[in-house]
Parts: C-alpha cells; structure tokens; sequence
C-alpha cells in the first residue's frame, strides 16, 4: 500500500516543515537556482549599469534583489513572474524567467491567470528580442551578412517561443501529473477507508455468526440431552420406588432407562457428525474468518436439520412420556401439507419435547394435552398442562431456564409466533405457531 493522506506524517515526508518548503531537497533546490539567477542577474546588471550610465555597485545590488527574488518561486509564483517580466527590457533574469514560467504553469493558479502571464512574458521577450536582432543584424549589414526581411520577425518569434513555451507546456505536464498523483493517493485513501470498515464489519458479521452457532448448538445440546436425560431421570425414580414391590415392573423400567441413554448418546452422536462434518467445508485460509465461520456454520444448520427429527416422530415421543407415567393426550387436525422444510418439522417437534420435559420437571403427575393443527400455510402446535398432582413425587430434575428461551428462539428465527404462560386452572401453556413453506434459516 502506497504512503498517503495521515501516513505521510509517520513516515516523516511531512514531519518537519521548512516555511513554505515541505522538503529539505526543496530548500536545496531553491537556494542553488537562487544562486544561480542572482549570479546572472548580476553580470547582467553590470552590463546593463555600463550601457545605461549608471554606478556599477548599483547594478551589483539590483541583479542580487532580481535573482534572490526566485527563491519566494513556490510561494509567490505570480509575483516571480511579474519581476522576471518587468526586467526583461534590461535583459535580465533569462534563467528566472524560465524557472518561474515552469513554476506558474505547475502550480494551482487558474489556467487564464497563468495565459495571461506566459502572453505578457512572450510579448516582452519577442519585443527585446526583435530589438536586440535587428540591431545585430544592422551591425553585421556593412559585412557580407545581408538577410532577408524576414528574417529578424522570424528568428525573434523563435527564440521568444524558445524561452517561453518550453517552461510553460512543461509545467503543465508537470502539474497534471501532480494533481493525477494526489487523486491516486486520495483514492487509496479513501480505498484503504473503505477496506478498513469492511474488514471491520466483516469481523463484527464473524462474531455474530460464531454467536448465533454457539447459541444453535446450545440450543440443540439442551433440547436432546433434557429430554431423555428428564426422562431417564423420571423412570429411575419411579424404578427405585417398584423394585422391592414388583421385580417385572422395575426389570421393564430399567429396560427403558436402558433404551433412553441409547437414544440419548444415539442424537448426540449424530450431531457431533454434523459438526465434525462442517470442517470439511472450512476454507483453507483463515484470513476470512466470516467465510469459515459461515461457511460452517451453514453447513452445521443444514445438516442438523436434515438429520433432525419430524413431526412423524411427535406419537414416538409422546409414547415415551406416557411409558415414564404422565397423562398425556395427543390430538392432530388437519392434514400434514407437502411443503413443510426439514427446519418446520425439526422446530415443532423440539417445542413439543421441551414442553413436555418442562411438565416433568415443574408438573409431576399433572395431566397434560398436545395439540397440533395443520392449516395449510402454517402448523400451529400446544402443549397444555393442568396443576401438579401433589400425591406424585418430584423426580428433583434441575432447571437451568432456558427452556423456555431456547423455544422461543427457535420460532422466531423461523418468522412464527411463540406464546407462553400459566393457565387459570393453575397449569402452564405453551403454544406456537410456524409458516410451513420454510425451507432453511436465513
């Protein structure tokens, strides 16, 4: 990346100013072309002091105050320019001329400034020019040398145009090239601004997406070790209470505690798949770490929902908390439509199953309804629970509160409504609703 705008100032281009100069070899640069130019001016002077009848030291110190004024080039172009054109009659100043014709022309004053001032500076060079070759040419008359008419107007024209027009079109080659570099820098600038904001908000977009997955497997962690590990909780409290009593009851409950933890270990086996399987699609470069985060996390999502459960299995789960001893009802209206995406299943049926964990832990032995309706463009799902039946034990399964945030989440994410509260026959009720033509998360 080139050096521009503020990084000049930590590289030291700009660090140190000298007056006007913003380098030092700019200052070397003008005081030797100042040198110069005062030491013409002065031999000039001197001729011109001899022609014109004058003291010779006040040539002297005329030719040093014209040639020092090139020095003040860079700040006050059009005033060099003036002075070189107002001792142009004396002939003087040739070497200041050039160099501030250039200078004019590379600075920013306005083009008709700088036309007007390159005319009168060849204007008066043509006119001393003209004078001076035809008085050589009038000299040379007595001898052999017997030009044309033409030739003093023409070789006037040639050698103003020599000493004017160079500076000038240099210059303004100069200056475009000048003001072309500044607008490439200011475009890296404003380039490197840009990848700045976006590398940033890259980073931000990486941290929401590897937030929104670590809530996700959270989410799906909770939702399949609490309900079987509720469960198997459930059928090892009422196994400790039957196995003195009735030896074929505890044998079955153990046989299904059994049957949990293999189903347990089953699901989280097959996310841990899902999971392992997202650093296959992982890019290679970690220099993005919004495309490996969402690459992954993409195919995490994808993946658990294709491998997740459906709204087939709801009887299968509904089974297994009558089989742990609650009262549980299960009706369905309406027909399961066609376009239901694997996220609209896998949501219901999660709602469902916490739901009916949540009775487990908070209403032991309360009689609960699941209700599930098919409307076409949406599956609305209830689970109802009425009191707690203080003659059943609580089986002391912990609570962590996310049940019921990890539900509301889920359905949300998917564009559905998520109700939940307590009932005024003292139960609690959770109910949502989802649109069925969901395929996959945003």
């Amino acid at each position: 990346m080139t050096v521009t705008g503020a990084d000049q100032d930590a590289t030291g281009m700009t660090a140190r100013r000298y007056w006007w100069w913003e380098r030092r070899r700019s200052v070397v640069l003008d005081v030797a072309l100042a040198l110069a130019s005062a030491f013409e001016c002065v031999l000039e002077g001197v001729r011109f002091a001899g022609t014109a009848g004058l003291p010779v030291p006040l040539g002297v110190i005329f030719g040093l105050l014209v040639g020092s004024v090139l020095l003040v080039r860079r700040r006050w172009p059009i005033a060099v320019v003036l002075v070189a054109i107002a001792v142009t009659p004396a002939e003087m100043g040739f070497l200041m001329g050039i160099v501030s014709l250039y200078t004019l022309a590379a600075s920013e004053v306005p083009r008709r400034i700088t036309v007007v001032l390159a005319g009168m500076s060849l204007t008066g060079t043509l006119i001393v020019t003209f004078v001076r070759t035809r008085q050589d040419v009038g000299n040379a008359a007595d001898g052999d040398f017997s030009p044309a008419s033409w030739y003093v107007p023409l070789m006037s024209l040639i050698l103003s145009l020599g000493l004017t027009a160079p500076p000038v079109l240099f210059g303004l080659y100069i200056g475009a090239r000048r003001r072309l570099m500044e607008s490439l820098r200011e475009r890296a600038d404003s380039l490197e601004r840009e990848l700045s904001l976006l590398a940033d908000r890259a980073e931000e977009r990486a941290e929401w997406a590897r937030t929104e997955e670590r809530t996700r497997i959270a989410r799906e962690m909770h939702d399949v070790v609490a309900h079987r590990v509720s469960l198997m909780v459930v059928h090892s409290a009422a196994l400790q209470a039957v196995a003195l009593k009735d030896p074929a009851k505890a044998v079955k409950n153990a046989a299904l505690v059994g049957d949990m933890g293999r189903q347990a270990l089953t699901e989280l086996r097959e996310m841990l798949g899902v999971l392992r399987s997202g650093d296959s699609v992982r890019p290679v470069s970690m220099g993005v770490p919004l495309a490996a985060v969402g690459v992954a996390a993409a195919a995490a999502a994808a993946g658990a929902a294709e491998a997740g459960p459906t709204l087939a299995e709801l009887e299968a789960l509904v089974g297994q908390s009558r089989q742990a001893g609650m009262v549980v009802e299960l009706s369905v209206e309406g027909e399961p439509g066609d376009a239901y995406g694997p996220l609209v299943e896998q949501t219901a049926y999660r709602v469902v199953q916490e739901a009916l964990t949540n009775v487990h832990k908070h209403a032991a032995g309360a009689k609960t309804w699941v209700r599930l309706a098919h409307r076409g463009v949406e599956v609305a799902m209830q689970v109802e629970n009425g009191a707690s039946d203080g003659g059943t034990a609580d089986a002391g399964l912990p609570s962590g509160g996310n049940g019921l945030v990890g539900m509301r989440e889920r359905v949300t994410a998917l564009g559905g409504v998520f109700v939940s509260g307590p009932t005024d026959a003292g139960g609690f009720r959770v109910s949502a609703v989802l649109p069925a033509g969901v395929v996959r998360e945003g």
